[in-house]
């Protein structure tokens, strides 16, 4: 039976990142060593970096003066080195769910004033705040653009007047984006990229070096820079990993052609939902809701066939739907490597636990 892979990170890879990667384990570039075992100052790992990077910039339109790393600590340590580099007297914050909280949190260990400018925490993070007020006075908006746990997304650059810094982690590479919008763009690998244990960062390099605070070595953006994101061992096999996605998807024809089938399985999934009277999204507006995390739930008058969906679809090969404990039901998360015939076994399953139910 084929297995479909739901879960929400780290998640579902490319098969062709699967196979490239297990082919380096054992053969590395022809070296006959593992690219677990050979030197990150080896020409041959330098190359699968510098391409890396690359390919970044290239599929992602990253324009001059902007310099692209690959860090470890997942996004939980940018929310500290965000403000740490970037914070001089103000920053503005939006909070959308549990990673954007975790972000302010740590935004107010710091020397300056933080302003959460709105919150959707009031209806347990099920929406995106609208027509909210950003200080001109801010040297940046943070904002996380996709919302894994409640399946709400930001889905076009925020039209403000100051910079933007975005927690990307689950939407990265699966849209197009205005990156000279930002100062900042940070996303753990494990939902789009590769495996979990690589942080890509993009960084706008004259919006460095303008705090007054000592920033440790190892914290500070312009010491990767400096160093080609090699200033401490990387993260071989995860940054090996990524690049194989990358080729992947350049070869599909890059971000705009991913769009398009991120859109596709989306549509065909929330409409399902909508249609089938014993499902409920968890997120109201249509315009709120995430193409990358679908969560929903049983409508009310269903809530105890519950657990009897949830086996009956994992009998059927779909896994991982469980949603978070902190919103119950399910949650069908739909990253780039998700195939459409993923999407179309779920909705087939709902539409037979539905006739049978």
């Amino acid at each position: 039976m084929k297995k479909h892979n739901f879960y929400a990170g780290p998640s579902i890879l490319p098969e062709f990142t699967k196979e490239k990667t297990a082919e380096a384990i054992l053969n590395f570039a022809g070296t006959e060593l593992s690219v677990m075992e050979i030197s990150h100052r080896s020409k041959e790992f330098v190359a699968v970096m510098e391409e890396a990077r690359q390919l970044i910039r290239e599929l992602l339109d990253v324009p001059e003066g902007y310099t692209v790393l690959f860090l470890q600590g997942g996004a939980s340590l940018q929310f500290l080195m965000a403000p740490m580099n970037l914070l001089k007297t103000k920053a503005a914050y939006l909070n959308t769910g549990v990673w954007a909280s975790k972000a302010l949190k740590e935004a107010k260990t710091f020397v300056g004033e933080v302003v959460e400018v709105a919150s959707s925490k009031d209806k347990n993070f099920n929406y995106i705040p609208k027509n909210f007020v950003v200080p001109a006075d801010v040297d940046f908006l943070h904002y996380t653009s996709n919302n894994t746990i409640y399946g709400t997304e930001i889905l076009k650059d925020p039209e403000v007047p100051v910079p933007l810094v975005c927690d990307m982690s689950s939407d990265i590479l699966s849209r197009p984006v205005d990156v000279s919008k930002y100062d900042l763009i940070y996303a753990g690998a494990q939902k789009n990229l590769g495996p979990s244990g690589a942080t890509v960062v993009i960084v706008k390099n004259a919006a460095l070096g303008k705090v007054n605070r000592p920033i440790p070595t190892m914290l500070n953006y312009q010491t990767h820079i400096d160093n080609d994101s090699m200033f401490n061992t990387p993260a071989t096999v995860p940054v090996f990993g990524c690049l194989q996605t990358l080729r992947w998807l350049k070869e599909l024809g890059g971000v705009s052609a991913i769009e398009k089938k991120n859109k596709e399985k989306a549509e065909l999934l929330y409409a399902e939902i909508d249609r089938n009277k014993m499902f409920a999204s968890t997120v109201p507006d249509p315009a709120d809701r995430s193409r990358m995390n679908v969560t929903f739930v049983m409508n009310p008058e269903y809530a105890e066939l519950e657990a009897p969906f949830g086996a009956f679809a994992k009998a059927r090969g779909l896994l991982g739907l469980a949603g978070h404990r902190s919103v119950g039901g399910f949650r069908a998360s739909l990253y780039n490597a998700l195939p459409l015939e993923s999407v179309q076994a779920l909705v087939e399953t709902m539409k037979a636990f539905e006739k049978e139910n």
